[in-house]
């Protein structure tokens, strides 16, 4: 009898873990945070709870977890007073904290984002003041080298922040042959194959880029499940470009605003991200809007809005849906606080929970699946 009572608490005991998860938070440290934050995250009351924090990192705004999950990497952001780095540490997952292992130079101003390659044997790092990409090979340790590439964007475009380069991400495909950069300085994603192998692992794609409407300002890209479809957020015009996507090479299938066509206030998209299930996108607007605009995702890839959903705080620089897609956190970098929403994965709507995680200045929210 006491085997077969075992069994079932034991799989309750599965799924209750299967259902938490450990959240990195990125912050900057100019009002007092300490560094990256971590939480454990319950996807079934939507709950964070926190565990750990690091001390001493200064503006670490931008987090990737390695592949292995061993690993977490920083982008150190810092506004042109010192010289851009990027971190490395290690997370015990028993414990749920990280440890630091090294650093290195970004080799640009302002390093906005950082990604790591599916072998989690290469890093690439965007230098947003710097218009430069740079990539650094990473030790089984984890730990970083210095960079073995770097690669300056060259130009501008018509607005006023368009008056040089700035990368503002730098994203891999999902078959990681490609990394895809917008620039938000030149109204391009500049597109780069892949090559783990060479010391020098970036070359141009054929097409080399993909050019987007003078002054629309690039900002964001991602991936749908389905690997076919991609979509970008434009920042200096809050809209959104659809794009078919094969082999590094996108094509523009629609053009659609983030925004109400009668809003008439200062635009600041950000944030851009498909729901796991492939059925919703969500986009996060800065300046006056301070909302998540919600599209339903067709068959062949195209956007229909669904509707707004007010952050409850200012500026959400960064949101994640957590890996049960019960839930969207968005960071709200001006207000000092992170807001859990409901999502409703039949329409897409989210629906505020009333759980806020108050920390200083939260820029990016990483979860570990």
């Amino acid at each position: 009898m006491r085997k077969f009572l075992m069994l079932p608490l034991m799989l309750i005991s599965l799924f209750g873990t299967a259902q938490t998860f450990y959240m990195f938070v990125g912050t900057y440290t100019n009002k007092g945070s300490k560094g990256i934050y971590v939480y454990r995250f319950n996807a079934e009351t939507g709950i964070a709870e926190l565990v750990s924090n690091t001390d001493g990192v200064v503006n670490p705004s931008y987090l990737a977890i390695a592949p292995n999950k061993k690993y977490v990497y920083a982008v150190n952001e810092t506004n042109g007073k010192n010289p851009g780095k990027v971190s490395a540490f290690s997370f015990d997952k028993n414990t749920g904290q990280l440890t630091f292992i090294n650093q290195q130079l970004s080799n640009g101003d302002d390093p906005c984002y950082v990604s790591v390659s599916k072998n989690n044997d290469w890093i690439m790092v965007a230098n947003y003041s710097g218009g430069s990409l740079s990539a650094l090979s990473v030790n089984k340790d984890g730990s970083l080298n210095a960079a073995g590439q770097i690669i300056q964007h060259e130009g501008r475009s018509i607005d006023k922040r368009q008056a040089k380069a700035h990368v503002h991400e730098t994203v891999f495909s999902p078959d990681y042959k490609y990394l895809l950069t917008p620039d938000l300085g030149l109204d391009k994603v500049v597109v780069y194959k892949f090559n783990p192998a060479a010391q020098t692992p970036l070359s141009p794609a054929t097409p080399p880029f993909v050019q987007v409407d003078a002054g629309n300002g690039p900002r964001h890209i991602t991936f749908h499940p389905n690997k076919k479809s991609a979509y970008l957020i434009e920042e200096l015009t809050g809209t959104i470009g659809a794009y078919a996507y094969n082999g590094g090479k996108l094509t523009l299938i629609q053009h659609i605003a983030a925004h109400p066509a009668d809003f008439k206030g200062e635009i600041g998209s950000a944030e851009i991200d498909v729901s796991a299930d492939g059925k919703f996108l969500y986009a996060s607007n800065r300046g006056d809007e301070n909302n998540i605009a919600i599209f339903a995702i067709d068959k062949a890839g195209k956007l229909q809005l669904v509707g707004y959903q007010p952050t409850v705080g200012k500026a959400p620089r960064h949101f994640i849906i957590d890996p049960t897609g019960n839930f969207l956190l968005v960071a709200n970098q001006d207000s000092d606080n992170i807001v859990i929403f409901k999502r409703d994965k039949q329409t897409g709507k989210l629906t505020e929970t009333g759980n806020q995680i108050k920390v200083s200045m939260p820029v990016c929210v990483q979860i570990l699946k």
